[in-house]
């Protein structure tokens, strides 16, 4: 899987060391590629340059002498491998005490239960072992001083799906004037239908924890692409973000399809954040079932479904058990209706798993 970061790069060093748990030297808005392959010994990593060689760009069948870029290499390769394994796309943006292997363990957990490609989007933030308020503190500076760079992040994946798309029209159009020159309802049938078989696939987006956090700050920003129309759905799910207030950035997300936000009121990672000294913390979107105002937001409440229990990451492990929560986060991940087979209850605006 490829991998967007704003982690630094340390020269000389090996497999999951090479990315490290500080901003990029050049800025924390500067973004790196990398390339990451599970195997039976771990983790191997491959950083994309920054401009291709002869060789990487015939793999990707460019010939010539333009100076082409890493992230052309790495958004054609995403595509062919969509196209080919009939996949759809997952964008995913971790939180709080996530280390590398954590992100690239659990994105690969989502493309095997969920059979997506997966692009995750890694800012860094600590990990590993117990942490302290201090730590909790210090992510979400780092959060927010990577508000830049999911930013850029998102305007690269809209960037190369439109051309994609610009490619893709240009020889659906062609063929389509040479097959039907004097028939223009005919051709616009043709079109319709090539566009949909060559592009089958949707783009989507999942925020964990506090990776709410970091896009409500992206939402808020100055220098946000409002207009900006990238996915089919957006989970928010587990968000670490306050409660109060959210549908004034909640609606401000664009989307084809789906905005979801879970919450689970057991949830006992975001039940602890509360608590953590130094800060007064407001209740937290994702475990708090009142003021469920955003107009443009789908509520899906987990609490008290079987297998979830106090789970903070209900999309995987064990509360998947409770075929209701696959199909939701299965569907959801796909560009899908998720919550066609869910209960309405109309006096709190939540679906509930049945």
């Amino acid at each position: 899987m490829f991998v967007v970061t704003n982690r630094n790069i340390v020269e000389g060093a090996g497999g999951l060391e090479q990315l490290g748990a500080r901003p990029n030297e050049q800025g924390p808005n500067e973004l790196r590629l990398f390339e990451a392959t599970k195997k039976v010994s771990g983790w191997d990593i491959d950083v994309v340059p920054d401009q291709l060689d002869d060789q990487m760009k015939r793999e990707i069948g460019i010939t010539g002498p333009e100076v082409v870029y890493g992230s052309t290499y790495a958004a054609r390769k995403i595509i062919k491998s969509v196209q080919k394994n009939n996949r759809h796309i997952l964008f995913f943006v971790h939180g709080f005490n996530n280390n590398l292997e954590a992100v690239l363990d659990r994105s690969l957990g989502f493309e095997e239960t969920f059979k997506v490609e997966v692009i995750p989007f890694s800012w860094p933030a600590n990990g590993g072992g117990v942490k302290s308020a201090l730590d909790y503190l210090s992510d979400k500076r780092d959060a927010r001083a990577s508000v830049g760079a999911l930013d850029r992040a998102l305007a690269k994946v809209k960037g190369f799906l439109d051309e994609f798309n610009k490619e893709s029209m240009n020889k659906i159009i062609e063929k389509a004037m040479q097959k039907f020159p004097d028939n223009p309802e005919a051709r616009d049938q043709y079109i319709s239908k090539e566009a949909e078989d060559f592009c089958p696939f949707t783009v989507n987006m999942v925020l964990h924890s506090m990776g709410n956090y970091l896009y409500k700050n992206v939402l808020q920003s100055s220098a946000y692409r409002g207009d900006s129309l990238i996915f089919d759905n957006v989970v928010l799910v587990a968000a670490d973000a306050n409660n109060k207030d959210h549908a004034e950035w909640v609606d401000r997300i664009q989307c084809r399809k789906r905005i979801y936000i879970t919450i689970n009121e057991d949830d006992a990672a975001l039940l602890a954040s509360r608590l953590k000294s130094g800060e007064e913390q407001l209740p937290r979107l994702g475990h708090y079932p009142y003021n469920l105002n955003a107009k443009r937001a789908v509520y899906v409440d987990f609490t008290g479904t079987s297998y979830v229990t106090r789970s903070h990451s209900y999309f995987e492990g064990g509360p998947l058990r409770n075929k209701g929560v696959r199909q939701f986060f299965e569907q959801a991940f796909k560009g899908e209706r998720a919550e066609g087979d869910l209960r309405f209850d109309p006096a709190s605006g939540t679906h509930r798993i049945k």
